[in-house]
């Protein structure tokens, strides 16, 4: 068996009246099997899962191997990922949805009112809006040569890029777009956009392992990833163009545990307070994770009817963490390229924490197909069919 770490209690000073009526804790083990069998598949090294039901931790479970080079090392709970992707609504979309909250900014902004040189090459239409509901018509990704020169000469040459198509007309999910929000966050605040959210996001809701760029203490519990310049990457972010921009991004560079996830996700499904503290109102909680349309273009040609929130995927192809069974459009959630994954939903009290390192050792692995299983599962015992 993999798995190294069996905890199947709340925890955290959590309320132990364990499971709410409407749980089937006897179909949560079927979790175990799916980790194992997707170690066993080679789709990842192992994994930390962790889900939450009416603000209680209800299955809490490493699994695997946090490293199998250049030495083997076991998965532990307290494991720190870098969690790529996660970043976009966990760090930057909380610290744009505070920013609205105070009155600094608002979602109908044009970019350039805060960032002036971003209006060249027909952006001038772009507004914070778009960025976050990725239908700004900027590219997904562009070229790694843009960040050869360090922070400011890449976010020069992001305000000098042209659209692929017109703001507003349809959803492509963009790096690029979150690297701008970020540096919003950084424009407006005054605070780069690591030390805001830490300030206003993980210190208040005590994420203490919730970080960009760990310490070399934190780095002991950290997972590696792939390989750059033929070598494993640990506690360095793994995405190539926040790599180059030293390590704080926009779009990547966090990197936290499944434990302070469940502090994060807690605060979300109490409507923005955890444990006496206010993060986010409650109606900034709503604007942040309702859904909105969006046209999805389709490999055949033609577009599909989507919806994502303000930093969070709704109903898209990334919707793998949702699993078959939650209903779409209730619920929200997001991936990460390195192998993590959240998935809330409201509606039954629950968010589902995947975390893996699925990019360790050598950059392949897939966490898509567990993702999905896990959801399911979960849905299962909370009686969806």
């Amino acid at each position: 068996m993999f798995r190294v770490a069996s905890t199947f209690v709340a925890l955290l000073a959590l309320p132990l009246g364990a499971y709410a009526a409407d749980l089937d804790k006897d179909q949560l083990t079927k979790i175990d099997t799916a980790v194992d069998a997707a170690i066993k598949r080679g789709e990842c090294p192992g994994a930390v899962v962790v889900v939450v039901h009416a603000d209680a931790v209800v299955y809490r479970k490493a699994f695997g191997k946090r490293a199998v080079k250049p030495d083997e090392v076991a998965m532990t709970t307290d494991t720190v990922f870098d969690m790529a992707s996660l970043t976009k609504p966990v760090a930057t979309g909380t610290s744009i949805a505070l920013l609205i909250q105070q009155g600094k900014l608002k979602p109908q902004d044009l970019v350039s009112k805060h960032w002036p040189e971003f209006a060249a090459n027909g952006k001038e239409k772009v507004t914070v809006e778009h960025l976050l509901l990725h239908t700004s018509g900027l590219i997904a990704d562009n070229d790694i040569k843009d960040y050869a020169n360090g922070h400011a000469k890449a976010l020069e040459r992001i305000a000098g890029l042209k659209l692929e198509a017109p703001a507003g007309t349809r959803f492509k999910y963009s790096d690029v777009g979150f690297i701008v929000l970020g540096e919003l966050v950084e424009k407006i605040s005054g605070t780069s956009v690591d030390q805001f959210a830490k300030k206003n996001v993980f210190d208040p809701l005590k994420m203490a392992d919730t970080t960009y760029t760990p310490s070399e203490a934190l780095k002991k519990r950290v997972a590696p990833t792939g390989l750059r310049d033929g070598k494993i990457i640990l506690g360095e972010v793994h995405d190539p163009r926040a790599f180059k921009m030293g390590g704080v991004a926009g779009h990547a560079g966090l990197f936290s545990t499944a434990d302070d996830m469940v502090r994060y996700c807690r605060m979300l499904l109490r409507d923005g307070e955890l444990d006496g503290t206010r993060v986010l109102d409650a109606k900034t909680v709503k604007l942040f994770t309702e859904p909105h349309p969006v046209d999805v273009p389709m490999t055949k040609g033609g577009d599909a009817k989507g919806s994502r929130s303000f930093g969070w995927d709704v109903d898209t192809a990334y919707s793998a963490p949702r699993g078959n069974l939650f209903k779409k459009g209730e619920g929200y959630g997001h991936t990460g390229f390195t192998g993590t994954s959240a998935w809330v939903d409201p509606g039954t009290k629950t968010a589902i924490i995947v975390l893996a390192n699925r990019v360790h050792p050598d950059d392949k692995g897939n966490a898509t197909p567990l993702r999905r299983e896990i959801g399911t599962i979960v849905a299962t015992a909370l009686g969806k069919k």
